[in-house]
């Protein structure tokens, strides 16, 4: 993955305009890779699904509360893909109360796929769904990558560590440093 270049996709995104009006008021985006890559320093982590636990509880809020630390690091933003529609991204993100962290909708997988992190989760229910993993991708570029380790179909457990924030920052302390 390293030297990678990201996929290009386009992302159908729901945002928010005032001008749609009523109860609602989000409209369709499109938002291309280069668009969230382009001509900045980025870490994006991918997981299985919104709102399930170990996303909800540790992976997301952490990343949301170490944005700081990130950009004090030289990161411009930070984003959690999942492969799930721009509806269930954005509802998972306000009911996280995200201020820094950013979603993106991947709900076809094709990011995922084209990344080759799609893997089957038909044994929870889920269907195609990412494996979890994280990078820092500098204009567009796959800078440093930490994937969970037992990338499979229909893995029984649900590994968390290599790709949470801490470790992250981790990495990019060291590299500073050296």
């Amino acid at each position: 993955m390293l030297g990678k270049k990201v996929p290009a996709v386009t992302f159908r995104t729901r945002v928010r305009d005032e001008a749609v009006g009523g109860p609602n008021p989000f409209r369709w985006q499109d938002v291309t890779s280069d668009d969230y890559f382009k001509g900045k320093r980025v870490v994006i982590f991918s997981l299985p699904g919104a709102f399930t636990p170990t996303c909800s509880t540790f992976q997301l809020p952490d990343f949301e509360k170490l944005t700081p630390e990130f950009r004090a690091l030289g990161i411009d933003d930070i984003y959690c893909l999942s492969v799930n529609d721009a509806f269930v991204m954005n509802a998972w993100a306000k009911g996280q109360n995200l201020e820094n962290v950013k979603v993106i909708p991947d709900g076809s997988g094709e990011f995922t796929r084209k990344m080759g992190m799609l893997v089957s989760k038909d044994n929870l229910g889920f269907g195609m769904r990412s494996w979890r993993y994280a990078a820092i991708v500098n204009d567009g570029v796959v800078e440093q990558w930490f994937e969970e380790d037992g990338y499979s179909d229909n893995c029984e457990s649900d590994p968390y560590g290599v790709s949470s924030p801490q470790n992250i920052l981790e990495n990019l302390k060291a590299r500073k440093a050296a």
